[in-house]
């Protein structure tokens, strides 16, 4: 029963290193860039450099709380001035908390590149205007059974507009809300799929142009399977994430796709991160098989035991043909109720 526990413990433990590792290689930019270019409009036609240098700072990884209430954080700075952003305090201070996987702002350059209504803008329509948008990324290794994703995903795209009052906007400067993008990749799916929800009028009675953003709430929900689709450009994301993320891909083809088909750049780091999760994921395997065996052999003794004492065996005969302590022995007898 110990080791069982042990083991059980030490997979989830290496889950959640694996966990880390997996939202670590997503958050790195020339990551998130490929992302952007097949999610957001406004990027299609840039180049991957280009957008990974439109990303602000470095993104936020399983630090920002989700509750309302703790998703911002203020702040002074060198002035002394009272700044809000996001709440990057320690996850000890407020554990338990449900965070965000990863989020980060990017700059939009309306001036070449925006599009509305599949209309590319020109310069002069933009007026050379920058802007930012909002990004959530979250990383599931499958379709959740517990909940219906979309609903979570709504959850969390209300949030990342909610959260921008006294952050990005101030009293009913409403026209400043950001534009978000909460971005959901589920692992181990049927079939490699990708949809965009997102807000849309219907007429009811006379069409009126009512003022304002429609497009502020952007959910993008991207299904991949298990086997690696082929380099072409419609899939050529689901192949990229999938050699990143999969349990079976070893680690020098994971390598060889992504810096000969990607060009990505593969520093120290991201070897490291590539190898551990690669290595974390044989070491959960192995001890997934560890559990199932034991629980086999458990299952047997049980019966084993049950079928003994029906037969008049003593609880110290059992315990030495079968053995085990003659505790464990009783506890069975005593848990099935055939004393």
């Amino acid at each position: 029963m110990k080791t069982e526990l042990s083991n059980a413990m030490a997979v989830a433990g290496d889950k959640a290193q694996y966990d880390i590792r997996a939202k670590r290689l997503l958050a790195q930019k020339s990551i998130l860039a490929r992302i952007l270019l097949k999610t957001v409009d406004a990027f299609k036609g840039m180049s991957p450099e280009d957008v990974a240098d439109s990303i602000e700072g470095e993104p936020v990884i399983g630090m920002v709380p989700i509750e309302p209430g703790s998703t911002n954080a203020e702040r002074t700075d060198g002035s002394v001035q009272r700044i809000r952003g996001f709440n990057t305090e320690n996850s000890e201070i407020n554990e338990g908390m449900i965070r965000f996987d990863i989020v980060f702002y990017v700059r939009l350059p309306f001036g070449n590149v925006h599009i509305k209504d599949n209309v590319r803008l020109t310069e002069n329509e933009t007026n050379h205007k920058l802007t930012q948008i909002i990004v959530n990324v979250e990383a599931q290794k499958d379709e959740p059974a517990a909940y219906k994703i979309l609903n979570r995903s709504i959850f969390y795209v209300s949030r990342l507009v909610s959260s921008q009052k006294e952050r990005d906007f101030v009293n009913s400067n409403y026209d400043d809300i950001k534009q978000v993008y909460s971005i959901w990749i589920c692992m181990n799916m049927k079939c490699n799929s990708m949809s965009h929800i997102h807000l849309t009028k219907d007429e009811m009675l006379e069409p009126y142009e009512w003022k304002g953003n429609i497009n502020l709430l952007n959910i993008i929900l991207i299904g991949i399977t298990d086997e690696l689709p082929v380099h072409d450009e419609r899939y050529e994301l689901h192949r990229l994430i999938g050699a990143l993320l999969s349990s079976s891909i070893e680690l020098d083809e994971k390598l060889e796709i992504m810096e000969k088909e990607y060009n990505l750049p593969l520093n120290s780091d991201f070897r490291r991160d590539v190898n551990v999760m690669c290595n974390l994921s044989d070491g959960i395997e192995e001890k997934a098989a560890e559990k199932a065996t034991e629980k086999t052999t458990r299952e047997i003794n049980e019966k084993v035991i049950k079928n003994m004492h029906k037969n008049g065996y003593t609880a110290a005969q059992i315990a030495e043909i079968v053995e085990v302590s003659e505790s464990e022995v009783e506890a069975v007898i005593k848990e099935c109720k055939i004393v």
